[in-house]
């Protein structure tokens, strides 16, 4: 089954330009759980979500593929 979100949260973080490393800190996590979220290992706590949804400027529902736009 495709995981939208580690989908979803790659594209975001590679068109901003920036690495695993840099969004970690950003949001106040590390670079391994932006890694494992993006292979769909983990799953995000929702501070976690909420953090990225701002730094991204993107809705929870399209982050978490629930809507596409």
């Amino acid at each position: 089954m495709e995981n939208k979100f580690a989908n979803r949260l790659k594209e975001l973080r590679t068109a901003k330009g920036i690495s695993q490393k840099e969004l970690g800190k950003i949001i106040g996590g590390t670079y391994s759980a932006v890694s494992y979220w993006e292979q769909g290992i983990n799953e995000p706590k929702i501070s976690y979500v909420i953090a990225l949804c701002r730094y991204f400027d993107v809705s929870a529902d399209y982050l978490l593929g629930l809507i596409d736009e």
